[in-house]
């Protein structure tokens, strides 16, 4: 038996998804990884097999910067960039802008390789990342069942009158301007139906036969699979989803680290783990703003700068830990805290490990997943372009001594997620559907 796994060259995406697959590892399949070069050191990590494929122009082994990208996605790079230090709205803008090239990248081109992939593979199962949006034509196209695995907040599915790009719901401290949200929405619905035209007509190539689509970010594979928990989902937009399963949370395991490992051993206050990811890491003003705020605080930080230099964090106190990359799993299992832009693979990892969160959304869905912990009562967000040191610490202080009642949800959910852990879920639902 063997499993086909088809991940963009990004390890925000191949972490999770190569993470499920270890539950096929575990009942002793073959596991065949699809991706991009930058990323194979992933791949072997894992002790999985890669098959070349290049899903985009871009790659990500695990902190992004500009200058290692290639000619037109650099300066994308860059613009994105420069487009969160203007505000939410300014960001999502630019992202629907660009959403052709980011998520629809030589459609025939990529599909067809992904064609000869299955081909030579000849996998029993498949799972794809579902913003391969190229990929998973080629699935469909092929009539190869796969499992369509959203990684980020749910919302990257739209589902009845949703727009893609168009956060449905917001955390309270970034309400912005009815008319700024009105022309985004018309600006998203544009970039829909170009998507949407160009996704037919490369699946009218691959399969003359099949019917077009109406919403090709409405598409979803044989077995859908959301990487998030059931429990913070709201029941009328579950209701929308058709055919589901959700996952709770797919939490790699980590190697050894001996420099983290002597810093948790260290007995003292309470530790907080400061991340933006392998791309915000970029927004030195935001973590030079969170170190400023913990210093303040009878706690240890533990903070992953990325591609922000130590000197722009300011002083850094003896007891913290700071590296560019941090074993993020290990470092939330003793956390009493994480503040994060709020991406997918953070909320979920979090949640596991029964931490509260303090986010600083900037983009795509971090908006809907920062309202959604909000309304349960376990999280915070604030305006990461606006946020001072003084709200930060005042919220991060909230947040260090939970309600009593928050506090009891916040442990059940991350015993329910421990229990059953996302790659048994994914492995048993794909087994179960016909």
């Amino acid at each position: 038996m063997t499993l086909l796994v088809i991940s963009p060259d990004y390890a925000s995406h191949l972490l999770p998804l190569a993470t499920l697959a270890t539950a096929w590892a575990d009942a002793g399949e073959q596991v065949v990884v699809a991706t991009g070069p930058s990323t194979e050191g992933i791949v072997r990590r894992f002790g999985f097999e890669r098959a070349h494929l290049q899903l985009g122009r871009g790659s990500n082994p695990g902190v992004i910067r500009a200058e290692d990208q290639p000619p037109g996605e650099d300066d994308a790079l860059r613009g994105f960039f420069e487009a969160t230090r203007r505000g939410a709205v300014q960001t999502l803008a630019f992202q629907a802008d660009a959403r052709g090239d980011d998520l629809l990248w030589e459609p025939l081109a990529v599909a067809r390789e992904v064609q000869r992939v299955v081909d030579r593979v000849r996998p029993d199962e498949v799972i794809v990342d579902h913003l391969a949006f190229s990929a998973r034509l080629a699935l469909m196209a092929s009539g190869v069942r796969h499992g369509d695995v959203v990684l980020g907040h749910p919302t990257a599915l739209t589902v009845g009158d949703e727009v893609y790009g168009f956060p449905p719901a917001w955390p309270q401290v970034l309400q912005p301007d009815p008319e700024a949200l009105l022309d985004l929405r018309r600006r998203c619905e544009r970039v829909r139906d170009g998507f949407t035209e160009r996704w037919n007509a490369a699946l009218a190539q691959l399969d003359p036969a099949a019917p077009a689509s109406d919403d090709a970010f409405a598409e979803s594979g044989d077995v859908l699979l959301l990487n998030y928990p059931a429990e913070l989902h709201p029941p009328a937009r579950t209701a929308l989803l058709g055919e589901h399963a959700f996952l709770g949370s797919a939490v790699r395991a980590e190697r050894p680290d001996d420099e983290v490992a002597a810093w948790l051993a260290r007995t003292g206050p309470p530790v907080v783990y400061v991340s933006l990811g392998s791309f915000l890491s970029v927004r030195s003003d935001v973590l030079a703003r969170v170190a400023e705020a913990l210093r303040g605080l009878d706690v240890r930080v533990a903070l992953a700068s990325g591609s922000t230099s130590r000197s722009d964090l300011g002083p850094v106190p003896g007891s913290w830990l700071v590296r560019a990359e941090l074993p993020q799993v290990s470092l939330l299992g003793h956390a009493a805290l994480a503040v994060t832009h709020g991406g997918n693979n953070s909320v979920t990892e979090a949640l596991t490990a029964g931490v509260p969160l303090l986010l600083l959304p900037m983009s795509t869905d971090q908006f809907s997943g920062a309202a959604a912990l909000e309304d349960a009562g376990l999280g915070a967000a604030l305006d990461p372009n606006a946020a001072t040191p003084e709200q930060i610490r005042s919220a991060a202080v909230r947040l260090l001594d939970l309600p009593s009642d928050a506090a009891g949800r916040l442990a059940r959910l991350a015993g329910e997620l421990t229990a059953e852990p996302g790659p048994g879920r994914a492995r048993a639902t794909l087994l179960a559907d016909p």
